[in-house]
């Protein structure tokens, strides 16, 4: 498993996101639903030192910011991932860039390429294993309107434990 740094919603936006998982679990799909809690991930790497925390800190302070969920996406082939985009905005880049440098010597043994500055799609995990018999369901259930919503926390995520970690302002 990974390790990551991961925004958390607020409780209006997570409801909403909940309730889109328990629709795409109620019509088949096989959503997030409930095993997860709705994130946008910042970083991956296989570990990540928890002194991590303190170099993040001061990031809380940032928040919260609001954020867009726009259009579903599917990532992967025959069987894909669906998830909603959240929309870049310069405010969630310079954000995650600031995420990335603070993390970087703390990510071992490095940063997972997918989630560097440049290469990082912001988005919330709706589904995985998505067949193609499923997709067009899914995707008139996941996507129907934008969704306005905030980013209020930063946690870290220990994948093997299946732990949070949340990370508050000092």
């Amino acid at each position: 498993m990974v390790h990551s740094i991961e925004l958390v919603f607020d409780p209006d936006t997570e409801t909403v996101i909940r309730r889109i998982w328990a629709d795409l679990a109620a019509a088949g799909v096989p959503s997030q639903a409930p095993a997860s809690r709705p994130h946008v991930t910042l970083a991956v790497a296989q570990r990540i030192d928890p002194q991590v925390d303190a170099a993040l800190s001061g990031v809380v302070g940032r928040l919260p910011v609001g954020c867009t969920l726009g259009a579903t996406l599917i990532f992967g082939r025959s069987h894909g991932v669906l998830a909603r985009l959240v929309v870049p905005t310069v405010s969630l880049l310079d954000l995650h860039a600031q995420v990335h440098r603070l993390c970087a010597p703390h990510l071992i043994p490095g940063p997972m390429p997918n989630v560097l500055p440049g290469e990082w799609t912001a988005h919330v995990t709706l589904a995985r294993r998505v067949g193609p018999a499923q997709l067009g369901r899914a995707q008139r259930i996941a996507g129907r309107s934008g969704i306005a919503g905030r980013f209020v926390g930063l946690r870290r995520w220990d994948g093997n434990a299946r732990t949070e970690y949340p990370i508050s302002q000092r």
